[in-house]
């Protein structure tokens, strides 16, 4: 009786925690120097400094993949906004016709955050990740600007 409970116990220690992140995406990270920490759902949190402007701009890298149509695809996001607090609402029609005009990512909304988006092929390199979490940084930091002026809280 007690043997399947420790082997229970032992495979629960065993197994690596839901939120490891991947080692895909922390060799990408590592080789170009980029700092980084793991958040509770497994991403890698980055946060992008800008000296000149006294500004900081979160992003994620999501920690998992996803696959569609046998197709790899990984998240790069940074917020923007608060749905309620910055009048994204009031913004959407603005938002959609933007996105239209972006080269990559889109502006998206989970929960009550506005993000900015890009979603990439897993098979990117370390160099073309850190273009895409440079230009997710840039792009919402622009509009945290637009939307809610000098704060910095994203």
């Amino acid at each position: 009786m007690r043997l399947p409970l420790l082997a229970a116990i032992l495979f629960a220690l065993a197994a690596p925690p839901s939120t490891a992140g991947d080692a895909s995406v922390q060799a990408r990270l590592d080789a170009r120097g980029i700092r980084y920490e793991i958040d509770g759902d497994g991403d890698y949190k980055v946060v992008v400094s800008y000296k000149a402007e006294h500004r900081t701009q979160l992003v994620f890298v999501s920690g998992a993949s996803e696959s569609i149509q046998g197709l790899m695809v990984r998240e790069v996001f940074s917020p923007a906004g608060k749905v309620g607090a910055d009048a994204v609402a009031a913004k959407a029609m603005d938002l959609l016709a933007e996105s239209r005009t972006l080269k990559i990512g889109a502006w998206e909304i989970a929960g009550d955050v506005l993000y900015y988006v890009i979603k990439l092929p897993d098979s990117v390199d370390a160099t073309q990740l850190e273009a895409a979490i440079d230009i997710a940084a840039e792009t919402a930091d622009n509009k945290e600007i637009e939307l809610s002026g000098a704060k910095d809280e994203l």
